[in-house]
């Protein structure tokens, strides 16, 4: 029996890709990378070499179970978890890390959201097996963490203890010091200078039991809630319990609920080419710019353009003239045009869209 099994978180919205990313379709059902596989797909596919199919589970909203679906036909209905309300990564993964657990209590479990970007797939999986032979082996929590390239306010980092002394013995795993949410500029500036941060990728492995037994130490009120229940789940009776779970559960990340508080989290450095995609100058940058700087997807027509981001229906022909540093992009029914500099705006666009114009357009 193969032990190793993925979960794949997909229940965000990604409004900061907006009008891409909408509430009815988030941007992890759309192929937001032009390669024909939408962004779950392509998250499902990159660990097919080292989970079998029916080890793959995916955690989404219960909105969203027919798009999975639709997605990932392969995969059968009882590997899709519905939650019935958002309540951040941390039930999303007590729910899945459970679920696993009454099923094999054996299990080794990746953790991946399904809205990333990663250029080197190949390093990825041969980090991640190494980081599940260790799993296996010691009771501790992995996380992998980006060698960064700047200093990103954007980003979380993790602050490890470099030298043989603070390695997991036979391993590339290093002893985590401290967790640090999205820094200021001047602070992301310094942790880069000091060599010893990661960007936090919120990709993790661990054993079932090892974050089960984190869960009682850290986050002991969702541990109590699951273990009331734990028996139903793979049943009938399952939907209803989780209903009821997730009405007991707070809204708290794994992050800040788990690993922050744990002593026994380690950091494996990783060179893999990733991204988060959580924003559209993200997307310009992990793609291939013309020679004029300018990312394109879809039928357009640029003169004296320099620099854009420019992401439309294939169906439609868009001349753009004049522009540099804009990210220009349709979806349905909004079309959006913005400095790439001012796109942490986007998000106050879509409340302003939401209180203005309704539910028809976020």
């Amino acid at each position: 029996m193969n032990h190793t099994y993925l979960v794949v978180m997909a229940g965000g919205i990604g409004s900061r890709f907006w009008p891409f990313s909408r509430t009815q379709h988030p941007k992890q059902f759309h192929d937001v990378m032009g390669v024909g596989r939408s962004m779950l797909q392509l998250t499902v596919d990159r660990f097919q070499d080292i989970c079998p199919p029916e080890n793959v589970f995916v955690v989404t909203n219960r909105d969203y179970i027919n798009l999975v679906h639709e997605h990932l036909p392969e995969l059968p209905a009882d590997q899709i978890l519905g939650e019935p309300i958002g309540r951040n990564t941390a039930p999303c993964i007590a729910y899945a890390s459970y679920r696993i657990a009454q099923r094999d209590p054996e299990a080794t479990i990746i953790v991946s959201p399904a809205d990333h970007a990663v250029l080197r797939e190949e390093e990825l999986c041969r980090l991640i097996r190494a980081a599940v032979e260790a799993a296996r082996q010691h009771p501790v929590l992995i996380t992998l963490g980006i060698q960064p390239s700047r200093p990103d306010t954007g980003y979380g980092y993790i602050q490890y203890m470099d030298g043989a002394s603070h390695r997991l013995p036979g391993t590339d795993l290093y002893k985590v010091k401290t967790f640090t949410e999205k820094p200021n500029a001047d602070l992301a500036r310094m942790f880069i200078d000091s060599g010893d941060f990661l960007w936090n990728a919120g990709l993790f492995v661990w054993r079932a039991d090892v974050i089960i037994d984190a869960f009682h130490q850290s986050l002991s009120d969702i541990a109590e809630v699951f273990d009331e229940g734990k028996e139903l789940l793979g049943t009938a009776q399952e939907a209803a319990f989780i209903d009821e779970a997730y009405s007991r559960c707070r809204n708290i990340s794994i992050d800040f609920g788990v690993m922050e508080k744990a002593d026994n989290v380690y950091v494996m450095p990783a060179n893999i080419g990733w991204s988060d995609l959580g924003t559209w100058d993200s997307l310009h940058r992990v793609s291939t710019p013309d020679a004029h700087g300018n990312v394109v997807d879809g039928d357009a027509m640029l003169y004296d353009t320099r620099d854009c981001l420019i992401k439309t229906p294939h169906e439609r022909l868009v001349v753009v003239q004049g522009l540099e540093g804009y990210i220009v992009a349709e979806h349905d029914n909004v079309l959006l045009i913005c400095q790439r500099s001012e796109e942490q705006r986007v998000k106050d666009f879509v409340a302003d869209v939401k209180s203005k114009k309704g539910n028809g357009y976020n």
